[in-house]
């Protein structure tokens, strides 16, 4: 059970991505009924650091606080790419997997992983600018470059900025379940779910509009998304032609009525693998995608992963 996480921090640390697990897990939120990690951030070159942004920051941890740690996240930081590091940095990251705990990286974090030898024979990610030299500095490691995160457990890997957020929300997923990595993500105001299985991907989910103009049709077919229907049916709801309605959803939402559809029922899907006991074909009716076959082959298309597989990683081996 994850319950002890500790951030590590080099000199030049970027405050984003600092900032994003100290959210995930450095805030108390007891009072909503939520897990509280016992946090703390843990410096690797002294007592006092300058961040990548030129203001400082201290703590009174230094290396030894990793030695308890479930979870020990890497963020990013300025010069990450080709400086080297501590080698008691290094020494302490290599026990902490040994002895079964696991290891976060966000950005540009993923090189202090890669220093340590962590990647070696692993998929992992990172920022897309830093993919290719990524690849030729450690390359042994197996680099996906166009993904949000990589969990090849015990070592997580995130790309930049807000895919952390996103790793760091599927770590608590797979530890505390989807209701409380969701009301975690409602309360940071962020979307609640753009992951995958232990060791897949997805690409991002597609953004739902805020705007007037479809909203209400959207928020309908959230509602129905069991049921079939048209470009023409949800046109004459929006009270337009086919031909407008059509090109304002592209410019509202990013994408086709077809596609949100169908990028809806996967989601929701998921949540229904995560949660209920539900066959796969009661899922796929409810979803709208029909037939378990359907459903298994949108999920391997969208998810790179299985129904069943999904579901094992999020209730355990003996979900079917």
């Amino acid at each position: 059970m994850l319950k002890n996480v500790a951030a590590v921090v080099l000199d030049g640390v970027q405050p984003f991505e600092l900032g994003v697990v100290c959210e995930v897990f450095g805030n108390d939120r007891s009072d909503e009924g939520l897990p509280v990690y016992d946090f703390a951030v843990a410096s690797a070159e002294g007592p006092t650091l300058a961040s990548q942004c030129g203001f400082t920051l201290s703590t009174p941890h230094g290396l030894e606080r990793l030695e308890e740690a479930d979870l020990i996240a890497v963020p990013a930081g300025d010069a990450y790419t080709s400086r080297s590091y501590p080698p008691e940095l290094l020494d302490a990251l290599r026990r902490a997997v040994t002895r079964g705990a696991r290891v976060l990286s966000v950005c540009s974090g993923v090189f202090v992983l890669g220093a340590a030898g962590l990647l070696d024979g692993r998929r992992c990610t990172a920022h897309w600018l830093h993919a290719r030299e990524l690849s030729e500095r450690f390359p042994r490691a197996v680099v996906e470059p166009d993904v949000l995160y990589v969990d090849e457990d015990p070592v997580i890997t995130s790309a930049g900025t807000a895919a952390g957020i996103d790793a760091c929300l599927h770590i608590v997923r797979k530890e505390q379940g989807p209701e409380v990595a969701n009301r975690i993500a409602r309360l940071m105001v962020v979307p609640p779910h753009r992951d995958g299985g232990q060791a897949q991907y997805i690409e991002r989910p597609l953004p739902k509009s805020s705007c007037d103009t479809v909203g209400e049709v959207l928020v309908w077919m959230e509602e129905h998304l069991d049921q079939e229907v048209t470009v023409e049916q949800l046109a004459a709801r929006a009270h337009m032609s086919p031909r407008t309605f059509a090109r304002r959803f592209l410019q509202e939402t990013g994408t086709t009525p077809y596609r949100w559809l169908l990028r809806q029922r996967v989601l929701l899907a998921q949540e229904l693998l995560e949660a209920t006991d539900e066959t796969m074909d009661a899922i796929a009716a409810r979803t709208g995608l029909g037939t378990a076959a359907a459903l298994r082959h949108q999920f391997v298309r969208v998810l790179a992963t299985t129904p069943n597989t999904y579901r094992r990683t999020f209730r355990g081996r003996e979900a079917v």
